[in-house]
């Protein structure tokens, strides 16, 4: 009787020492999250499954490219490109991104230009046309969502506050046909 009591409570140990460590992981390391919407169509698609990566940015910068989820506001998260960082002047002139004066190339938008037959995929702007500032500024990112003609994205809501940041999307893992790394 009282090995079976004994062995009752480490059970409870190990099952209360995984669900600990499964808290830990999710609410420090990794989140799943749900995509809503097509704004980062063709590269995301509404209700893939992705695992963000939250202790990426804990340690280190985003990066241009860099597909982040962040808060947009206390209800809502919002998954987007980021295409600025702070300090870099931002302009799109015939359907070509330029950061700093220089063409950068979006080939992640490639298949989705080739598709489009009637006019541009994203208008042209400048930053300071948006925005009122020259450059990003500091601590905070410019981004884009990938189906530029249907995005909520800081074109309309302006720079993000890269304390917003909740982490960077780095796999899908539904619907079981795209599983892979997000790019």
């Amino acid at each position: 009787m009282v090995r079976k009591k004994n062995e009752t409570l480490e059970w409870i140990k190990a099952l209360a020492a995984a669900l600990l460590l499964a808290g830990i992981i999710r609410f420090f390391l990794f989140a799943p999250v749900v995509v809503d919407g097509q704004s980062m169509m063709p590269t995301l698609h509404d209700g893939d499954r992705l695992i963000v990566s939250k202790i990426g940015y804990m340690i280190g910068e985003p990066k241009r490219f860099d597909i982040v989820v962040f808060h947009a506001t206390e209800e809502k998260d919002y998954i987007k490109r980021v295409i600025g960082l702070p300090g870099d002047e931002i302009e799109y002139k015939d359907d070509k991104l330029y950061v700093n004066g220089k063409e950068v190339n979006e080939k992640y938008l490639k298949p989705y230009k080739e598709k489009t037959k009637d006019g541009n995929l994203t208008y042209d702007f400048t930053l300071y046309e948006l925005t009122g500032k020259q450059k990003v500024p500091k601590g905070q990112l410019f981004v884009l969502g990938d189906n530029r003609r249907n995005s909520s994205d800081s074109r309309n809501i302006g720079t993000i506050d890269k304390d917003l940041l909740l982490g960077k999307a780095s796999f899908r893992f539904w619907p079981l046909s795209d599983i892979g790394f997000v790019k």
